[in-house]
């Protein structure tokens, strides 16, 4: 399965979807990058005069790089139609803020798949490839 045939399964789209590309995927972990443009609805209001990315948001971005596209790839020969993957846990350190208009890279690393849980590594680097977030994010995959 390549890195299109993956974003094509992807469960999600516009304004819900953080992924702009896919650069690698493999059985260990899986990288992309999503430019958060400056026109996105969060903005209005997270911070006045001062817009930064979500917290929250920036989880989802590296859940949906580097979990649900590595997981949709480990799994893709049980894949018939369409898999449902529910989020299990999070734990994320926040080190820099992420600004309108700003091109993030996404790295994941597995630390296990088993029984349809996976368990990733995730950080984020910003332009400069500063560290901006980073931590563990882990899900379940069901087969429909």
């Amino acid at each position: 399965m390549n890195t299109t045939e993956i974003l094509q399964k992807l469960p999600y789209s516009h304004p819900f979807l953080f992924v702009d590309e896919l650069l690698s995927v493999n059985e260990n972990g899986a990288t992309g990058i999503f430019t958060f443009n400056e026109d996105l609805d969060f903005y209005k209001g997270h911070f006045k005069n001062n817009p930064i990315t979500p917290g929250v948001i920036l989880t989802e971005t590296m859940a949906q790089i580097g979990l649900v596209c590595l997981g949709i790839y480990l799994v893709e020969s049980d894949l018939i139609e369409e898999s449902q993957i529910g989020l299990t846990s999070t734990e994320i350190e926040f080190l820099k803020p992420v600004y309108p208009g700003e091109k993030v890279t996404v790295i994941s690393e597995k630390i296990y798949f088993r029984f349809n849980k996976l368990k990733c590594k995730v950080k984020m680097l910003n332009e400069n490839s500063e560290i901006v977030c980073e931590g563990t994010i882990a899900g379940i995959i069901k087969m429909v």
